[in-house]
């Protein structure tokens, strides 16, 4: 699952022994009853951090075990207890085939890309799904399980996310073509898998944003409520980091990142807070970034529209991962390869995401003949017919069960021949 919305409120065990918080902006280490010591910040945390995320010292991820995160407390995923707001829940991560990772709308998914991939056989013979944007797999595994003969052709540019969906998927290996690219580069990814850049393929899924994997590692930097590294690459092997753009651009490039892929108000401020900050000394985490913000947006405007951190966090990830630019060459591309009948699922968790989407959705879907003509040209009739009515949500039971869903836009192309309607 990936998506662009961060949270604060983390799943949290059960102390079994009552531990003595340490004071107020120390430095300290966390002792859990069975001796398992988690690195913590080594410098002091001003106030203002410490109460929009109290457990910035102590880092650990408490979510993802499939991806490898930390073990609850108490050493034994069988036992592990954990609270929401005070009620005492079971490990539902203790399920192996979760690998940490709730896949969006995965019904809805499968009910709009079925039927592309079952015009030839009723298993998905002969059928290939692209899924653009891997992540854990657990996409990927919905639709290898329900058809049995389909292929897959699955790309992300985070070569761990590739390495654990080779894992999760081990039972299908025989049918499933695992890629480190960025889904920009999906006809590459296509002429290494044998097939071409146009009409090759009979569905494409993308879930667009920042995955629960990447979120729930604090060392990758995504997540505002975690102090890490200011890192936040999808790929590390990505030249470009979130600490590089804060401490090396100047103030006019850092007002329009934080404007035009923040939809931040306050950007000019925020970035004459940032670079008379860096003149003192670098900024390096998320904590001393999260500190700066909390000093540079007024205090009227930080009680509402949720954490004053959020624009900047999501302005930062896009220009460090050229995300909408890579979107807007990814869509078309993804048009192109789909056979008729063939059919693409978008889901965006952002409105820029959305945007773009919906503006490359409603081209395809519109006629090239001029509008005063009174008959269709050949050529230019519409190539795509809309599957959904406007951008689809998900509903209050999905959002109960996955919480992260809340604030997915999913939109739907099928590619029409001659003749359709």
């Amino acid at each position: 699952m990936k998506h662009s919305a961060t949270s604060s409120d983390e799943w949290r065990p059960v102390p079994r022994k009552r531990e003595v918080p340490p004071a107020p902006g120390s430095a300290a280490l966390a002792i859990t009853p069975d001796s398992e010591v988690h690195a913590c910040a080594p410098w002091s945390l001003p106030e203002p951090t410490l109460a929009y995320f109290p457990n910035a010292r102590c880092v650990p991820s408490d979510r993802d075990l499939g991806a490898g995160a930390t073990p609850p407390v108490g050493g034994s995923r069988n036992k592990a207890r954990w609270t929401r707001k005070g009620a005492t829940m079971p490990d539902r991560r203790a399920q192996p085939s979760d690998f940490g990772h709730v896949p969006v709308l995965a019904d809805r998914c499968v009910e709009l890309l079925t039927p592309a991939l079952t015009r030839h056989h009723s298993d998905g013979s002969n059928a290939v799904l692209v899924d653009a944007t891997l992540g854990a797999g657990g996409h990927a595994e919905r639709f290898l399980t329900a058809l049995p003969g389909v292929r897959l052709i699955g790309l992300d540019r985070d070569p761990s996310a590739v390495d654990i969906a080779r894992t999760r998927l081990a039972r299908f290996a025989d049918r499933i073509t695992l890629v480190h690219k960025r889904y920009d580069e999906l006809a590459a990814a296509l002429a290494e898998s044998g097939y071409g850049a146009v009409e090759s393929v009979d569905g494409v899924l993308f879930d667009l944003g920042v995955s629960s994997m990447q979120l729930d590692r604090p060392e990758r930097g995504f997540a505002y409520a975690k102090d890490a590294p200011l890192d936040m690459r999808m790929d590390p092997s990505a030249p470009l980091t979130a600490a590089d753009i804060v401490n090396t651009y100047d103030e006019a490039a850092l007002t329009d990142i934080l404007r035009r892929y923040g939809e931040e108000r306050f950007a000019r401020r925020i970035a004459a807070h940032i670079v008379r900050q860096r003149d003192r000394a670098p900024l390096t985490s998320t904590a001393e970034l999260v500190a700066l913000l909390y000093e540079a947006i007024p205090a009227p405007a930080r009680r509402t529209g949720g954490h004053p951190a959020k624009r900047t966090f999501q302005a930062l990830r896009i220009a460090v991962n050229e995300e909408l630019d890579s979107l807007r060459a990814a869509i078309p591309t993804a048009l192109d390869a789909l056979t008729v009948a063939g059919r693409i699922v978008v889901m965006s968790y952002q409105s820029l995401e959305d945007r773009i989407v919906k503006r490359v959705f409603a081209d395809a879907v519109a006629s090239q003949t001029p509008p005063d003509l009174p008959v269709e040209l050949p050529g230019l009739a519409p190539r795509f017919r809309s599957l959904t009515r406007g951008a689809e949500r998900a509903d209050a039971a999905e959002i109960e069960r996955n919480p992260r869903s809340a604030p997915v836009r999913l939109r739907a192309l099928q590619r029409v021949g001659k003749g359709d309607s």
